[in-house]
């Protein structure tokens, strides 16, 4: 398996699931030096099985040019975001948090995880903080334009469609959430400017 993985870089679909669930030995990027595994790694390899298989689900590049593992990939996200949301519900419903600070911090921290992990990969291939830096702006401008914008300019559009009148949100707790927000991005930035 090994051999294979050195000689190419695109496995097939089944080789994906193979390597999910096999514990071997790993190769150094730099030295390019096969290390045996070690009990973290194994421990490692435990803990994280099952989101090794549900990756393994998207399908390899060249199936349909890439489009089948976009559309899978997709798909994949929007469930696991899905089953996020409903656990921090439930979870919020049992220990008595409000679904305003649920959604701050549980929600956030389980649909920010894969950002904190492409910006820690583009921090360690980057020279400079810049492609990190631009992934987490790049990622909350989406968010904010297409996760929020998206789906109340398509309900304004049927609403004024189907009721001849505005639509209106309540704000709710959004204060609570936008000084939050602000409070934590002024401690980054304090950070950031402190370690250059």
């Amino acid at each position: 398996m090994l051999e294979y993985f050195i000689n190419s870089q695109t496995p097939s679909w089944a080789d994906q699931f193979k390597l999910a669930c096999v514990l071997g030995p790993s190769i150094n990027e730099e030295d390019l030096v096969v290390e045996e595994a070690s009990l973290f790694d194994a421990f490692w390899q435990l803990f994280s099985i099952l989101w090794k298989v549900v990756g393994a689900v998207v399908p390899p590049r060249p199936v349909w040019g890439g489009w089948a593992a976009f559309i899978v990939a997709l798909a994949l996200i929007g469930a696991i975001t899905t089953i996020v949301g409903e656990v921090a519900t439930v979870l919020g419903c049992v220990i008595n948090l409000k679904p305003s600070v649920a959604g701050i911090t549980l929600v956030a921290m389980g649909t920010s995880l894969p950002d904190t992990f492409a910006s820690m990969t583009a921090a360690r291939s980057s020279p400079d903080a810049d492609s990190a830096i631009g992934n987490i702006t790049g990622s909350n401008s989406v968010n904010v334009f297409l996760g929020l914008g998206l789906p109340w300019t398509i309900a304004c559009i049927w609403w004024i469609a189907n009721h001849d009148s505005d639509y209106a949100v309540p704000p709710g707790s959004m204060a609570f959430s936008v000084i939050m927000f602000l409070c934590c991005s002024v401690v980054c930035f304090i950070i950031l400017l402190l370690r250059r």
